[in-house]
């Protein structure tokens, strides 16, 4: 037997190999499972976020609004002055010394004169109870006001924050669009340039169709600088969650708005319920200058203490403003406020008018708009599709240039894009009239439905 330099048989480190390989497969068995047991943790750690539907930016969007919050504080500010407009002003403490002897023997003293005098006197005017409560009335319509503010700014902010999905959701389409569009222009490619290789094709068509790939792709390129940009302007409104995927957008068919109602429900209107909150608050100050025509009366106690030898006195006094000008003083604040709450009502009158038919062109277009998806999904996009398929029947068969397969691809895809624009078109319209007239509750969403304009036709080129 073979003996090592060692004195151990050549054989032993073959022997000690094969006692290490049951600790090897152990300790990959043991790796084995580690993995094993980390993937559902770390498959967990990355799931998707959930998609982000229309209503929940909505309830996102308010309840990170801190412009709410302020109106609250507002009203609550207003509703304090309130309470306090119906008190009676604080009285007032007044501690003197009269007639104090400046010079000679006596100077500086209070207790040598007779006539020196050391009093407290307490002031109290006594503001009329018709004159404090119309003032309580007035700080009560400024916080009606500040209701009414909140509520304008709710509506504008579900308004905006449906726009910015909205925007965001149909960009994400034109991408997707684009791409698809992208797709089978390259194959376009292909086949040109197999039919050059062939001998059956120019090669001004190789470069015809790389062209017009170019052309899609810087379209695209646009197109991914939008959505990053929508995707910037809903976070400002839900935060973090507008880079979320978007769920499925809500049905632009119905809407709560009525047109036949609006003018019976004008009041509820988010800017003319602004508008006569604060016409009510000038008609509040306008009663308060008229209350204000009547002066008040101010009550003073005084009491004195004189020398040792002399006895104490007492005065009472009551002041009176003399109003001997309300002609040209009380009477023209008084019509200065009258004319201010008048303005606020014919401005008021004049708001009503103009949303009103406001509010009526924006359901003429968008009924208008509905039609015309309707017209573009029944008639114009079909006719277009079939276009690209005959254009493409007489390029294999030798009839049709390359250029009238783009030429009829461009359009179709202009087609396309163009019912993308309307029906973004119609969803801003829809969110304007959704949001028209003021809810404080968020209401039912329409259903969830596919997109429209979602591309169901693919041309397939072949080679």
């Amino acid at each position: 037997m073979p003996v090592t330099h060692f004195g151990a048989p050549c054989c032993a480190p073959r022997v000690i190999a094969r006692a290490r390989w049951p600790r090897v497969i152990s300790a990959l068995a043991v790796a084995a499972l580690a993995v094993t047991v980390s993937v559902p943790a770390t498959a967990q750690i990355a799931a998707p976020a959930p998609a982000l539907s229309l209503a929940a930016a909505l309830r996102l969007a308010e309840d990170r609004s801190y412009a709410l919050l302020a109106q609250d504080a507002a009203a609550s500010a207003a509703r304090e002055q309130a309470i306090a407009a119906r008190q009676l002003p604080d009285p007032s403490l007044r501690l003197s010394t009269n007639n104090l002897p400046i010079e000679g023997a006596n100077r500086f003293s209070v207790t040598s004169e007779p006539m020196t005098l050391r009093s407290v006197s307490v002031a109290q005017t006594f503001t009329r109870e018709d004159k404090r409560l119309a003032r309580s009335v007035r700080y009560g319509r400024e916080a009606e006001a500040a209701q009414a503010m909140r509520a304008a700014q709710l509506a504008a902010l579900r308004r905006n924050t449906a726009l910015a999905w909205f925007d965001r959701h149909y960009q994400q389409q034109l991408v997707e669009l684009l791409g698809r569009q992208r797709d089978e222009a390259s194959l376009q490619i292909e086949a040109a340039e197999a039919a050059y290789r062939g001998g059956h094709g120019a090669q001004a068509d190789v470069f015809l169709a790389r062209s017009d790939v170019a052309r899609i792709e810087d379209r695209l390129r646009e197109a991914h600088a939008l959505v990053a940009n929508t995707i910037q302007t809903l976070e400002r409104w839900v935060g973090d969650q507008g880079a979320a995927p978007l769920g499925a957008a809500p049905t632009l068919t119905f809407t709560r708005f009525d047109d036949s109602a609006l003018e019976a429900r004008i009041d509820r209107h988010p800017e003319i319920a602004l508008m006569a909150s604060k016409e009510a608050v000038a008609q509040a100050e306008a009663e308060v200058a008229r209350r204000a025509r009547r002066a008040d009366w101010t009550v003073d106690l005084t009491y004195s203490q004189r020398a040792d030898t002399f006895g104490d006195v007492i005065s009472i006094g009551v002041s009176i403003p003399l109003q001997w000008d309300q002609a040209r003083r009380q009477n023209r604040e008084l019509a200065a406020t009258l004319a201010r709450a008048e303005q606020a009502r014919r401005e008021r009158e004049e708001a009503t008018l103009e949303r009103v038919a406001e509010a009526q062109r924006w359901r003429v277009t968008w009924r208008s708009n509905l039609t015309r998806l309707e017209d573009f999904d029944r008639t114009l996009i079909p006719l277009t599709a079939e276009r690209t398929h005959a254009a493409l029947a007489g390029y294999r068969g030798g009839s049709v240039p390359l250029s009238g397969v783009l030429d009829a691809r461009r359009m179709e895809l202009d087609t396309r894009i163009e019912r993308l624009r309307i029906e973004m078109q119609t969803a801003a319209l829809w969110a304007q009239l959704e949001f028209l007239l003021l809810d404080e509750t968020l209401g039912t969403i329409p259903e969830a439905r596919t997109p429209m304009g979602e591309a169901t036709n693919t041309v397939e080129i072949q080679q």
